[in-house]
């Protein structure tokens, strides 16, 4: 089931970068010059996975939103297929659990997300973001109040003009209350992301 929606999420991106005439030579050294802003907006949906194979689990099902303000601290830097920019950002981000019950995730997390500049207009990232927040979630793989969202990711974004940015990636995401109560054996779960970006100065 992930899996498909990882896919739907890839294929959206590429069709409605397909969709998109073409445009003037994209500058990424302009785009992601040092001191540019970016807003993102991003939706996801996730499922949990046995990553221990551990003989119960909960089969936790979720989607998530989330709105990221960002800088751009030093602009492009590297040579050739790893020229890139550092993003960094902060995001209030919202996990609404829908299997096995009804429970929620809200807090505040710090992303770092590399861009990779040299296929024009068509932007892989790689990222690394935590994040810690109340919830009610009763599980058995977590129980309190409590609880660190972290996770590293993959993607690419299509630059539809020069400022804005269509994205679409996968996640390993981890969640867990950091032992501060019991029980605290965590869980993982496939991510598959959807999200808008606009860089500004």
């Amino acid at each position: 089931m992930i899996a498909r929606a990882v896919v739907i999420a890839i294929v959206a991106v590429l069709a409605l970068a397909a969709l998109v005439p073409p445009a003037s030579a994209f500058d990424p050294g302009a785009v992601f010059a040092k001191g540019t802003y970016v807003i993102s907006g991003e939706g996801v949906y996730g499922q949990q996975f046995n990553l221990e194979s551990v003989v119960h689990h909960s089969d936790i099902d979720f989607w998530g939103l989330g709105l990221r303000a960002s800088l751009l601290p030093f602009g492009p830097t590297g040579p050739g297929v790893v020229r890139g920019a550092l993003e960094v950002g902060l995001e209030p981000y919202y996990q609404r659990y829908t299997e096995p019950e009804s429970a929620f995730w809200a807090g505040l997390s710090l992303v770092l997300r590399y861009h990779f500049l040299s296929l024009g207009r068509f932007v892989p990232y790689a990222e690394l973001a935590g994040g810690a927040g109340g919830t009610d979630l009763r599980v058995k793989e977590s129980d309190s109040d409590f609880a660190f969202v972290v996770w590293g990711g993959v993607g690419a974004s299509y630059f539809i003009t020069d400022s804005t940015a269509i994205y679409g990636g996968y996640r390993f995401e981890h969640v867990s209350n950091g032992n501060t109560s019991e029980p605290n054996r965590g869980f993982e779960s496939h991510v598959g992301v959807l999200g808008v970006s606009y860089y500004f100065r």
